[in-house]
């Protein structure tokens, strides 16, 4: 039931703010359109206060804009959600919504063919829809008086009839949505806007991966990334592999290789990348340091994707060289008995 709730909490959330709560808002409804109740602005951290459900509570950030689109990140006690909305023909939709989400790629072009309207034009009393599980769904209020940590507003109201549950979301002109409520007969959850930052970064630790040769082990070294909004995962990975931090350690790439693609693929349990040729014809390696360069950065993304799957390929084809070399159907695996970390 928990897991329910907790599902049903976490359906929808927002981003962007004004500096200071404004209490004194009165919208003309027929002069506003869905995006001025969900505008998209990048680097805005919102923070929320649960109550009633320990899953209640939660932090959004914005991971990628991209024209009528953005990718949030939400994270609550529970779990880490990816989730994709998309602004068109006058509604507001949930297109994915993925669990499990602790690393950081790009999903916003993903597709659906039945996403979930959370909000539609008329902005006014009345308009009514049906929600991706058949339940009605419409504006209630359009000044509904609400209050949470972060301020009093006056509100648009979208109240869901579930079978057996009732939500109301309040969506604030030029915020977003600051307050969320789940009802049935006998609980109530809330989900309250309590604090916005600006110009905010989503902060990760990240182990990295690289062959000490003369000590015959490999060693690593965690790193505190920053990422703003659009910022790219494969450019930080590629700028840290190049760059070993001392002296004695192997680059595992070198200087012209490129990442051309990294991404995980949930279903599979396994990650991809694709690297330029200058990966082999710039290795000038042996076997052995070979092996340790490949292991290096399989360790390195299978401890940030948490996964034990690597599929390594060059160009498009399959990872081929003088020493080593896998089919379309192999995967290289990660070893972490001959490490060491790295002060």
């Amino acid at each position: 039931m928990k897991k329910i709730i907790s599902l049903i909490i976490l359906t929808l959330m927002f981003i962007s703010c004004s500096k200071t709560p404004n209490s004194n808002q009165f919208p003309e409804p027929k002069k506003y359109t869905v995006k001025d109740y969900f505008p998209f602005i990048a680097d805005r951290r919102m923070k929320y206060q649960g109550l009633g459900n320990e899953y209640a509570e939660m932090d959004v950030y914005v991971d990628f804009i991209k024209n009528n689109r953005i990718q949030l990140r939400i994270l609550n006690p529970g779990t880490v959600l990816a989730q994709v909305y998309e602004i068109k023909d006058g509604e507001l939709r949930l297109i994915k919504s993925q669990e499990e989400f602790y690393y950081r790629d790009n999903i916003i072009d993903s597709k659906s063919e039945n996403p979930d309207i959370l909000l539609k034009e008329p902005i006014k009393v009345g308009t009514e829809w049906t929600t991706k599980e058949g339940y009605k769904r419409y504006i209630s209020n359009l000044e509904k008086e609400i209050e949470t940590p972060y301020g009093k507003f006056k509100a648009l109201e979208v109240t869901t009839e579930g079978k057996d549950y009732k939500t109301y979301d309040y969506y604030v002109l030029n915020i977003g949505l600051v307050k969320k409520i789940f009802e049935t007969n006998n609980n109530k959850i809330e989900t309250n806007l309590e604090k916005i930052e600006n110009n905010a970064s989503l902060i990760q630790n990240i182990a990295f991966y690289y062959p000490d040769f003369l000590k015959e082990k490999i060693a690593f070294k965690e790193e505190t990334i920053k990422f703003k909004t659009n910022e790219s995962t494969i450019e930080k990975f590629e700028s840290l592999l190049k760059n070993p931090p001392r002296e004695g350690l192997t680059r595992v790439l070198s200087p012209n290789t490129k990442i051309n693609n990294m991404y995980f693929n949930p279903q599979e349990n396994k990650i991809y990348i694709d690297l330029s040729k200058e990966f082999i014809t710039e290795m000038n390696a042996g076997s052995s340091l070979e092996a340790m360069i490949i292991q290096s950065l399989v360790n390195t993304l299978c401890r940030y994707y948490n996964t034990d799957k690597v599929y390594i390929s060059l160009d498009g084809n399959p990872y081929e060289s003088g020493h080593i070399a896998i089919n379309k159907d192999e995967f290289f695996k990660p070893d972490y008995k001959n490490t060491i970390e790295v002060k």
